[in-house]
């Protein structure tokens, strides 16, 4: 709960306690995982400082990178970029943090996966990409990011993958 609402001070003594950084709740979500999810740059610092797993899945196979790019906080993909997070990782759905930041419209989130050679081509299990997500939702910007590292063009002007 710490992590999870932001609490650095709180977290700092658990992890001077030497509180396993990594123990997963019912969920497998890790104080990482809800830092991140949740934007708490400084936890989320704090928490990698003490060696937390930037790769831990939780239930869906979702990890504290794929929830911070999810949810567009920037500073935190940095920080778990920096800490060598697997920008690949599928969740159960063939998801990956890039598709869910196209989706979401994160520009600097894109671009950061990008970056950090995110492989804009991964489909999901519907057969669709990060780039179809960014057209379907209309985020022109991400779309043009997207296109660039991709050899994907199609802009699906349905919600069907053979529109290609």
């Amino acid at each position: 709960m710490a992590a999870k609402n932001g609490h650095e001070a709180v977290v700092k003594l658990l992890m001077e306690a030497k509180a396993d950084v990594d123990v997963k709740d019912s969920y497998g979500r890790t104080a990482l995982y809800m830092a991140a999810k949740n934007g708490h740059e400084a936890v989320v610092k704090l928490l990698l400082e003490s060696k937390a797993d930037a790769n831990v899945k939780g239930s869906y196979g979702w990890t504290a990178l794929y929830m911070a790019a999810k949810s567009g906080h920037e500073a935190v993909v940095k920080l778990l970029l920096e800490a060598k997070a697997d920008v690949g990782v599928k969740d159960s759905y063939g998801w990956t943090a890039l598709c869910w930041a196209a989706k979401n419209g994160r520009e600097a989130v894109v671009k950061l996966l990008m970056e950090a050679k995110a492989d804009a081509n991964v489909k999901d299990s519907y057969g669709w990409t990060a780039l179809y997500w960014a057209a379907e939702n209309e985020h022109e910007a991400v779309v043009k990011l997207l296109q660039v590292g991709s050899r994907e063009y199609c802009l699906p002007p349905t919600h069907h993958p053979d529109n290609c």
